[in-house]
């Protein structure tokens, strides 16, 4: 394992690296939200192909990004990351050239099978080539430029697509993907786990692959397929589920380590993200398409609205996670979720007529505050409650948890708000499953601050020193009399212990060993 410090040449290429190469996905993924409305007039799509367009990605990147994790273990982070930049980046030139909505969702899914190789190599990579005592520092610098390409994307996504078009928002990707390339093959030195097995859980993948592409149908297609048809096919999902559960206990080389969820820490943090992700995923969906159809918005000024995510995210997220380094990831893991949540609600009053001002700008600072708070802390959570020969792992099964919060909440919550059709072109129609989506995403945040408060633990930190004694100190050749300070005194103004010429320092406390820490 290298151990390479961030302040160098090769750990600033390290980072751009990891960030350009997940910030592609990420970027693509709000691209896409600010571009459904013209899709959707484009392509003469459904509310349900919108739905698919957004989660055709999804469901390929959660079922395989476990996949995708282990093969960079065992067979180089840097091949796969940069084996999964090439996939994506022709994936996201068929996306370009598709010329109706069932080519467009085909290349979507196979721009989540690349998107299921790099996502998890960016992070592993970062985990597994800087030396421990700089590894938050990265992963916060990591999450903050990678938040930044989350919250670009709709502003760079809507000027391609008012002033261009929409195929622009993918093809941005090619070049993207070769800067990539380049840097990973001259700058990132490689890792992997030598004791990894060199087989493949294919009936593992396929399992889970199986059991959130049912599920997602389903909730998708709930309007035609009928509550009963529905209710089979979801009854199916989670069987095929147990059966993974099951495979993975009893496989030889199993996608995901059994072992990694006896930490409760490990789990706890998954949940955490399943509830957050959800949210975030949906509340972004939702919120690009109300600008749009209810406020009137272009789909410039409708990416023009989340910058003040990307400035919370520049200046705040790497401070977040060295604060999250030194006080224990559990209060910034239950405050940012909950103040995530305060700005989705906030959110909710966004309707016709709104001024941005007054109406979007407060909520989507105060969201952005809370996601700079808790990404970092997240992160490190993660891959601190796992060991570093399954970085891969622990970072592929906290993106697939991620994914599939996402992904279901996009396909499940239009049904439930009761949205369908060509309803994301009628403003009242939409305004109204708006209002609900949000309240509910809320809720989803609120609960993730109260899992972390209840389960998340800060790390044990080292105890101190003991203190030496003191030193025999004479007065004329004998002994000095040592006298001990009266509870409330301290020994260590100038005039020393009361009643005495000579004075010993107070013992040293919890308080001052972190306040020496940070000098």
């Amino acid at each position: 394992m290298a151990s390479i410090e961030l302040g160098t040449r090769t750990g600033r290429l390290v980072i751009t690296a990891a960030v350009l190469g997940s910030g592609m996905a990420l970027l693509d993924g709000t691209v896409v939200n600010v571009a459904l409305v013209r899709i959707g007039e484009d392509l003469d799509a459904s509310m349900a192909d919108l739905q698919w367009i957004t989660n055709g990605y999804l469901l390929a990147l959660a079922s395989l990004i476990l996949l995708g994790g282990s093969l960079g273990d065992r067979f180089g982070r840097r091949r796969v990351f940069v084996i999964g930049v090439v996939w994506f980046a022709l994936a996201s030139l068929a996306c370009g050239l598709a010329q109706t909505s069932g080519q467009l969702i085909a290349a979507r899914i196979l721009q989540g099978v690349g998107g299921a190789l790099l996502t998890p190599g960016s992070l592993s990579i970062i985990q597994s080539v800087f030396r421990e005592g700089d590894r938050a520092k990265a992963i916060g610098a990591w999450s903050g430029l990678g938040g930044i390409a989350t919250a670009v994307g709709p502003f760079v996504g809507g000027w391609l697509v008012e002033y261009a078009s929409w195929r622009w928002a993918f093809l941005l990707n090619l070049p993207l993907g070769a800067v990539t390339v380049w840097i990973a093959q001259s700058s990132v030195p490689e890792t992997l786990d030598e004791g990894a097995p060199r087989k493949f859980d294919i009936l593992g993948a396929t399992l889970a692959t199986v059991a959130l592409a049912l599920s997602t149908f389903a909730l998708i297609q709930y309007e035609s397929l009928g509550a009963g048809l529905t209710l089979t096919l979801v009854v199916l999902a989670l069987a095929f589920g147990v059966a993974f559960a099951i495979v993975e206990q009893r496989s030889s080389h199993p996608m995901v380590q059994p072992s990694l969820f006896r930490s409760r820490q490990f789990s706890a943090a998954n949940l955490m993200t399943m509830l957050v992700y959800a949210a975030l995923g949906a509340m972004f969906f939702f919120l690009t398409l109300q600008l749009q159809t209810v406020l009137g918005y272009g789909p410039l000024l409708a990416g023009v609205a989340s910058l003040p995510v990307t400035g919370m995210m520049l200046f705040l997220a790497a401070k977040g996670g060295e604060i999250g380094a030194r006080i224990g990831p559990r209060l910034p893991m239950t405050i940012g979720p909950i103040v995530c949540a305060i700005g989705t609600w906030l959110l909710t009053g966004v309707g016709a007529g709104d001024d941005y001002w007054t109406a979007v700008f407060p909520g989507v600072t105060v969201f952005g505050l809370g996601l700079s708070i808790l990404v970092a802390p997240l992160t490190a959570t993660v891959l601190a409650a796992a060991p570093d020969r399954w970085a891969g792992i622990a970072s592929g099964v906290n993106n697939a948890v991620a994914r599939a919060g996402s992904l279901l909440a996009v396909a499940a919550l239009p049904a439930v708000v009761g949205l369908s059709g060509a309803d994301y072109q009628r403003p009242e129609a939409f305004n109204a499953g708006y209002v609900s989506a949000m309240w509910i995403c809320s809720f989803l945040l609120a609960g993730g601050g109260v899992v972390s408060w209840l389960l998340i633990r800060n790390p044990e930190r080292p105890a101190p020193p003991a203190a030496r004694p003191p030193a025999e100190v004479t007065v004329d050749g004998k002994p000095a009399q040592r006298h001990t300070a009266p509870a409330g005194w301290s020994c260590s103004g100038s005039e020393g212990c009361p009643g005495t010429a000579i004075g010993y320092a107070a013992p040293v406390t919890d308080v001052d060993v972190l306040r020496g820490s940070e000098h």
